[in-house]
C-alpha cells in the first residue's frame, strides 16, 4: 500500500464511513454534471418522493437544523442522518474540510511533498520526494525511512494515517505550520522540522520509452489534467503507441475524464448517468486521435471517473484494457450546504458505459487479465501494443 500527503481524504465526519480516498466519490456538481438547483430537481415518474435523493438531502439538512435549534452539534446530527440513509458513499464535511477537498481537485494540496509506502515489516519508506517541496529542501531522499511524525511512531500504521499526520489533518494545519519528522537512512537517524506548504499535485506524468511508446500516468483527474493528456498525445511520436496508466487512479473531476477521452475519440458517447432519475449523457469533443494504438492499464485501485474513462475506451473499441478488474465505484454524488456551514455529499444516481454496462459494484473486466505489478505490468502493456496495428 502506498500514498503521499495529498491523497488522504479530508477527515470524514461520519465515523466508519466506507473506504475511499479523496477523489473516489466525486462527480462534482456544476463542474461535472451541470447539476440542477435543489428546487428544480425532478423525481422519476412513479418514484416515491420520500425515497428520492433530493428528499434525502432535505432530511439531512433538517436533522442538522433541528440539532442547531436544540443547541446540539449539527455535524453529528447530519452524520447520523447519512448513516441511517444507508448511502455507502455519503459523507458530511465541515466547511473547512470541503474547501480543502475542492482545493485538492483544483490541483493543489497542503503538505510536505512526500510519497510513502508501508513495507511488509511495517516500516514506512519514502518512495518519492516532490521537486521544490519542503521535503526536497530538507534533503530527504527516496529510500529514507520515516520513523515518526511529531513524536508519533508510524511503523505499522496504514499509509493513510501517516499521510494524515503529515498533513496535520487533526488540527486543520495550514501552510506554514511546522511538522517534525523522525527519519533514518542506513545507520544514520535524525530529526527534521519542516514547514508545510501549498503544493501542486502533478497528477499527470509523461514518460517516453524506447521505441517511442508514450506512457501517460494519471494519478487523479484534477483541474487541467485532461488538457495535459491531450497535449502529451499530440506531442507523441507519429505512429507510436500510448499506454494510459490508470492504476490506483481513484477518480476526480468527471469533466477532466471526458476531456481525456476526447484526446482519443472523435466525438460520441462517453457515458450516461442519472440524477434523481433524470437521464443525462456525457460526450467527447470531436477531433481526437483515433488511429494511434492505445492500451489502458488498470487495477483494483482504478475507480470512479477513471472507470468511466476506461469503460468508454473499451466499449468504443478504442483501447485494449490490460490489468485486473477495477474497483466498481460508479455512483454519482452531489453536495449540498447544511445549516451551520457544513456540506453533505450524497449519492444521487449512477453512471453506465456507452454499451449500458453498470459499473457500480461490478467494476470493469479487462480484455487481458494481467496480475503483474509495477514496471512488469507496463512491460506487458508494451507487448500488447506491439501487436496492435492501426486502431481506425
Amino acid at each position: 500500500m502506498s500514498g503521499r500527503d495529498l491523497f488522504c481524504q479530508p477527515r470524514r465526519r461520519r465515523r466508519g464511513a466506507a473506504l475511499t480516498l479523496v477523489f473516489a466519490s466525486v462527480l462534482v456538481a456544476g463542474a461535472a454534471t451541470g447539476s440542477l438547483p435543489e428546487g428544480e430537481r425532478k423525481s422519476a415518474a412513479g418514484q416515491d418522493r420520500s425515497t428520492t435523493p433530493a428528499s434525502r438531502h432535505e432530511d439531512v439538512a433538517k436533522a442538522a437544523a433541528d440539532a442547531m435549534a436544540d443547541g446540539k452539534s449539527p455535524m453529528e446530527a447530519a452524520e447520523r442522518a447519512v448513516s441511517r440513509s444507508g448511502d455507502r458513499w455519503g459523507a458530511v464535511y465541515s466547511e473547512g474540510e470541503y474547501e480543502e477537498f475542492e482545493e485538492a481537485l483544483d490541483g493543489q494540496y497542503t503538505g510536505v511533498g512526500l510519497w510513502a509506502r508501508r513495507e511488509r515489516d511495517g516500516r514506512i519508506e519514502v518512495t518519492k520526494v516532490q521537486s521544490g517541496s519542503p521535503a526536497a529542501a530538507a534533503g530527504i531522499r527516496r529510500g529514507d525511512r520515516l520513523r515518526s511524525v511529531d513524536g508519533a511512531h508510524v511503523d505499522g500504521r496504514p499509509v493513510t494515517e501517516v499521510v494524515s499526520l503529515l498533513r496535520g489533518d487533526a488540527t486543520d494545519a495550514a501552510a506554514g505550520t511546522a511538522v517534525r519528522l523522525g527519519l533514518e537512512r542506513g545507520t544514520h537517524a535524525w530529526s527534521e522540522t519542516l514547514r508545510r506548504a501549498k503544493l501542486s499535485t502533478d497528477s499527470v506524468t509523461v514518460e517516453r520509452l524506447v521505441g517511442g511508446i508514450t506512457v501517460i500516468r494519471i494519478a487523479a483527474f484534477t483541474k487541467g489534467s485532461g488538457d495535459v493528456v491531450r497535449t502529451a498525445v499530440q506531442q507523441a511520436p507519429a505512429d507510436a503507441g500510448v499506454i494510459l496508466d490508470l492504476r490506483g487512479n481513484s477518480g476526480g473531476l468527471v469533466t477532466e475524464a471526458v476531456t481525456t477521452a476526447s484526446a482519443f475519440l472523435d466525438g460520441g458517447l462517453v457515458a450516461t448517468y442519472d440524477v434523481d432519475g433524470e437521464q443525462r449523457a456525457l460526450h467527447a469533443d470531436p477531433g481526437g486521435d483515433t488511429t494511434r494504438p492505445l492500451v489502458a492499464l488498470v487495477d483494483g485501485g482504478t475507480m470512479s471517473a477513471a472507470e468511466l474513462l476506461t469503460g468508454a475506451l473499451q466499449d468504443r473499441g478504442r483501447a485494449v484494457v490490460v490489468g485486473s478488474r477495477t474497483f466498481g465505484k460508479g455512483s454519482v454524488q452531489m453536495p449540498s450546504k447544511l445549516p451551520g456551514g457544513g456540506v453533505a455529499e450524497l449519492t444521487v444516481g449512477h453512471y453506465r458505459t456507452p454499451s449500458g454496462h453498470t459499473v457500480d459494484g461490478l467494476g470493469i473486466t479487462p480484455d487481458l487479465d494481467v496480475t503483474s505489478q509495477g514496471q512488469a505490468a507496463v512491460e506487458r502493456a508494451e507487448t500488447v501494443l506491439s501487436g496492435l496495428g492501426d486502431a481506425s
